[in-house]
C-alpha cells in the first residue's frame, strides 16, 4: 500500500477482522467520501477471505469503476496468487463462458461486476464475502439477490452517501457501521 492508513482506516479494517472471526455472517456498512481508502479496506477483505479458501464478489454501478476496481485488485493480489475477474457488458460472450466456468469451479478467488453478476447463470463455489460499491446504486431487490448466492457470506457495504433506509438500519443497530471520515 503506497500510503500511510489513517487511523480510521486501521479501525474498519480490525472490525472487519472482528466480524470474520464470528460465527455468523456480517452485514457492515462502511461510510467514507471518495478517495478516503475505502477501496483499499475491501482488497485486504479479499485477500483475508482468498486466504481462507473462499470466494469475493464486489458489485459496482458501473462498468467504468467494474474496469477501476479490477485494474487495482488484480494488479495488488496477482503476487499472492488470488485470481480476480470482472463480469460487465464489456466482456466478451467467450470471456464470461469462461470466467462463469471459473467461479463455479472455485478456480476464481474474486469477481468485480456490474448488474452482470445478478444475472441466473452465476454460482458459486464457495462464496465468502458480498461487496456492494456505492449501494446507494442498487434497490433492495438487488440486494436481497445477492444475499442468496450464500447464506453464509459476509456483506459489506459501502458508500459516501447512504440511503436513508441503510443508514437507519446501521443506526439502530441492525447493521453494524464503520465510518472513515479523514482523507
Amino acid at each position: 500500500f503506497p500510503f500511510i492508513e489513517t487511523e480510521d482506516q486501521i479501525n474498519t479494517i480490525n472490525d472487519i477482522k472482528t466480524d470474520f472471526s464470528k460465527k455468523y455472517p456480517s452485514d457492515r456498512l462502511i461510510v467514507g467520501d471518495v478517495a478516503y481508502g475505502k477501496s483499499e479496506i475491501i482488497i485486504r477483505s479479499i485477500f483475508l477471505v482468498a486466504r481462507s479458501t473462499l470466494q469475493s464478489l464486489i458489485l459496482v454501478p458501473t462498468t467504468l469503476l467494474a474496469r477501476q476496481h479490477f485494474n487495482n485488485f488484480s494488479k495488488r493480489l496477482l503476487s499472492f496468487g488470488i485470481n480476480v475477474k470482472q463480469l460487465s457488458r464489456l466482456i466478451s460472450n467467450k470471456d464470461k463462458i469462461e470466467t462463469i466456468d471459473e467461479l463455479k469451479s472455485g478456480k476464481l478467488n474474486c469477481i468485480i461486476g456490474t448488474h452482470a453478476l445478478l444475472s441466473e447463470n452465476i454460482e458459486f463455489n464457495n462464496l465468502g464475502l458480498i461487496v456492494i460499491d456505492e449501494e446507494q446504486h442498487f434497490g433492495v431487490r438487488a440486494k436481497e439477490k445477492l444475499k442468496k448466492f450464500s447464506s453464509k457470506a459476509h456483506l459489506i457495504s459501502l458508500s459516501a452517501t447512504p440511503i436513508p433506509r441503510t443508514l437507519h438500519l446501521s443506526l439502530v443497530g441492525i447493521r453494524d457501521l464503520s465510518l472513515i471520515l479523514t482523507p
